[in-house]
């Protein structure tokens, strides 16, 4: 279940984030398309991915977290979870 992300928070301006992030068009970044599976992102370029957020967002993701942005679906639940946790 998704969960209500913060006001700060804007789905598409995510979107949009990630596409320029990884070098891929705004439309084929859907919320289940894999990065690695579907846009052919690396290891090093998910960690690019990873860097971004941080630094956009304000928010710090653990070792074990990194792993887990994959898709836009991921990336705004774990985004918008970190945000909540700052609130």
């Amino acid at each position: 279940m998704p969960i209500d992300a913060p006001a700060g928070l804007d789905r598409e301006e995510l979107r949009r984030l990630l596409a320029d992030t990884i070098d891929a068009d705004v439309a084929d970044v859907q919320d289940d398309t894999d990065f690695v599976e579907s846009l052919g992102v690396d290891s090093l370029m998910a960690l690019e991915v990873v860097v971004v957020l941080e630094r956009t967002y304000g928010i710090k993701f653990a070792e074990t977290e990194m792993s887990a942005v994959r898709t836009l679906a991921s990336a705004y639940e774990v985004v918008g979870a970190k945000l909540a946790e700052r609130s």
